[in-house]
């Protein structure tokens, strides 16, 4: 067999494996269980103290969302104040300026709504300060803030009937000490074992073999990498992300950065079972996330691994497959599966061109994003799961005659009309973005955003807008994305496609959660059989289907064809 096609096994095999104990892990953590990191206590107790918390204190789904949206305001200052004037701070041995403020304005949402999609290369647009204090520090903030909120819904969940659904700042804290910093620590060493930077020194100049200068940048990447991967972030310390050598290495280093995305929000998934003593339900859920991030692996493996027909056409070997905009180090395969597993989930890392692939794993890629749902974001993943799931129940239990309940908690008119607003909220900036922006582009062309005509000119505006409203963070690099315009637009894409989602998936468990509990009984819908599952499998693809089939008819798939 061939050893690419094996490495992407073993790297399945390790993600499945691993996920189910990582998951009981976190749901202890979640429920104040005892678990070999206690040892972080008396650390969390000093935060809560230096910060005024009673860690006791329970919230309302209301008081919850305040704490949440009040921390990331307090950061978006932060972060500009500090974007800015990086030009004049500390830690910048290589006099990167500071940025402009409409891209910082872009920078900072990005990196607050845990999308990370960037308008600047990374070795030349911060220095060694903004990369620690406003990037890793937000890449571990906007991690936790999403674990934080799928905790507050799984005690919603799991409660029969209750006001309260948590402490904000107590899973805040817990999911930073006790499950993304040991992680980041393990994948760090192993990085740096393998050759990852982890320095404060600037760039280096080093003489090439034909006597050329060459100038290397490098830094505290080893400590950054791992909560990019981790936490879904994915930005990229360098400007060619996890394509560079000294950010993804060689093999072994891509493999551990694959699982590392995928890793915890596969976990979450188990989580949910642990936390609500309903495995048979996690299980369900996890089977549907996994069938679909395998159907894309297959497909997007095959396509790349295939090579391109207009290459083969010319007579030209492709043993190696479509090799454009790939690492030779890493391969087709891998390259093919780090695009599916980097747009199931929020994270938007690269180790290839996702420009350069061939339309079908292009397609895939946006698919997997404007879908959003299969695994996604670490946290809220599953909370956009969960609304697809409220709207199954709700349609289920009118076709089959029974009472639309989930959990014991009747769905009703209010639940579903905020499910619905969530759900096609997504689609709708995804789609007025693009048609804005074909629209200036088509009456000035002078913009120049566009590298590439026709249909993959309007794919690379389709998969911009998509990755923003995804909290996604790759693109399509063939745009010029670095102008007012998409500054702008993308923040505002961003801030919706994140915070909307999350206040009305929250409300839903709020407002679920302060209902009466009902008993199961012969009449109650079963939403953890296959059934069900195949159910909510088909309203996802259905909703998807109707919303984006069209754009990408007239992008990747008017590519594919004439491809």
């Amino acid at each position: 067999m061939n050893t690419e096609i094996l490495g992407v096994i073993l790297q399945l095999v390790c993600l499945v494996g691993l996920s189910y104990p990582l998951g009981r892990y976190i749901a202890k953590v979640y429920k104040g269980e005892k678990t070999w990191s206690d040892f972080m206590a008396p650390i969390e107790r000093w935060i809560y103290k230096f910060s005024g918390i009673n860690p006791e204190e329970e919230m309302n789904w209301k008081q919850f969302l305040k704490a949440l949206l009040i921390v990331n305001l307090f950061w978006f200052f932060w972060g500009m104040i500090l974007l800015v004037s990086q030009g004049i701070l500390p830690l910048n041995p290589d006099g990167n300026p500071g940025q402009s403020p409409d891209l910082a304005f872009n920078t900072c949402i990005s990196f607050m709504v845990n999308c990370n999609l960037q308008h600047y290369s990374g070795e030349t647009g911060l220095s060694y300060f903004t990369q620690l204090f406003v990037i890793m520090l937000f890449q571990f903030i906007t991690a936790a803030c999403g674990m934080a909120a799928l905790a507050g819904v799984f005690k919603a969940m799991a409660a029969k009937t209750t006001q309260t659904i948590g402490n904000f700042w107590v899973y805040l804290v817990k999911s930073t000490t006790r499950i993304l910093m040991p992680l980041s620590l393990l994948v760090g060493i192993l990085l740096i074992i393998n050759g990852t930077p982890m320095t404060f020194k600037g760039q280096q100049h080093l003489t090439t073999l034909e006597g050329t200068e060459q100038v290397i940048s490098q830094g505290p990447t080893a400590a950054i990498v791992p909560i990019k991967q981790l936490g879904t972030n994915g930005g990229g310390y360098f400007g060619v992300n996890s394509s560079h050598p000294l950010e993804n290495p060689n093999a072994f280093t891509n493999m551990l950065e694959c699982w590392s995305i995928l890793i915890l929000p596969m976990a979450m998934v188990f989580a949910l079972g642990f936390y609500l003593k309903r495995r048979k339900l996690a299980w369900t859920i996890y089977g549907v996330m996994l069938f679909a991030y395998l159907v894309g692996i297959t497909v997007s493996v095959n396509q790349e691994m295939g090579g391109n027909p207009q290459i083969a056409g010319m007579g030209i070997s492709q043993d190696m497959g479509s090799m454009e905009g790939k690492e030779v180090r890493i391969g087709s395969a891998a390259s093919a599966m780090w695009g599916m597993t980097t747009t199931v989930t929020s994270n938007g890392s690269v180790n290839s061109m996702h420009d350069s692939q061939t339309p079908l794993s292009g397609m895939l890629q946006m698919l997997n994003m404007q879908i959003n749902c299969w695994f996604g974001g670490v946290g809220v993943g599953f909370m956009n799961y969960y609304a697809f799931l409220i709207i199954a129940v709700f349609i289920s239990g009118l076709m089959v005659g029974r009472t639309p309940e989930f959990l014991g908690k009747k769905i009703e008119a209010r639940e579903m009309k905020i499910a619905t607003l969530v759900v096609l909220l997504h689609p709708f900036i995804i789609l007025v973005g693009t048609a804005l922006a074909a629209g200036l582009i088509a009456h000035n062309p002078s913009l120049g955003w566009l590298n590439n005509p026709s249909y993959h000119g309007l794919s690379e505006m389709l998969y911009e807008y998509t990755s923003s409203a995804a909290n996604n963070g790759s693109g399509f690099e063939g745009l010029g994305d670095n102008t007012p315009f998409w500054n702008i637009s993308c923040g505002i894409v961003l801030i919706l496609g994140r915070y909307f989602p999350i206040v009305g998936q929250v409300a839903i468990a709020g407002l679920l959660a302060n209902k009466k509990f009902i008993p199961e009984s012969a009449g109650t819908l079963k939403t953890d059989t296959m059934t069900f599952a195949v159910m909510t499998f088909a309203v996802i693809v259905i909703v998807a289907a109707l919303s984006f089939f069209p754009a990408l008819t007239l992008g990747p798939i008017a590519d594919y064809l004439g491809f």
